[in-house]
């Protein structure tokens, strides 16, 4: 499943981080949950019946960190980029695209050979002043999108930087 980047109406834009990010998120635990499971099924060692105990707890915690990754939504709207994250306590995130001050990219070397990257979003929100999308496909420049929204909202407001170089 792809980083999806589907467009609701030309005013809004839904992202999903790609599933390969769970795998690269997860991937020692997913090593360790496998080799309890394998030690655990063997007969006769010592510790085994704990081994498996362990192993299915981590599973059920893979399955959690899964699901919450499958949850997470972003929709850059005219206005403002909303992110939406959590399963039992959903909590939904509001920055003012005018406050978005600066972008940057990030990918580990997993993300590299998947093809993935994150996307940081720095602004002056206050309870927001730095947000990551996870799992951003490389082909995908959301950057220029948001970035051009940032500067429409700008204008609007008549917000202009002054820097000193």
């Amino acid at each position: 499943m792809t980083m999806q980047h589907s467009i609701q109406d030309e005013r809004n834009i839904l992202l999903r981080p790609h599933t390969g990010q769970f795998v690269i998120d997860e991937l020692p635990l997913m090593f360790v949950c496998m080799a309890g499971l394998v030690y655990g099924g063997m007969e006769g060692l010592p510790l085994s019946s704990m081994a498996r105990i362990v192993s299915l707890f981590l599973l059920l915690v893979l399955l959690y960190r899964f699901i919450y990754l499958r949850r997470i939504r972003y929709r850059v709207g005219e206005e403002q980029l909303v992110s939406e994250h959590g399963i039992f306590i959903r909590r939904v995130d509001y920055m003012e695209l005018y406050r978005i001050v600066d972008f940057q990219e990030h990918q580990g070397l997993l993300q590299q050979i998947c093809g993935l990257k994150t996307v940081r979003i720095l602004s002056m929100d206050r309870n927001t002043p730095r947000l990551d999308l996870i799992g951003v496909r490389c082909g995908n420049d959301i950057v220029a999108i948001i970035r051009e929204r940032v500067e429409i909202n700008k204008r609007k407001k008549g917000i202009y930087e002054i820097t000193n170089h």
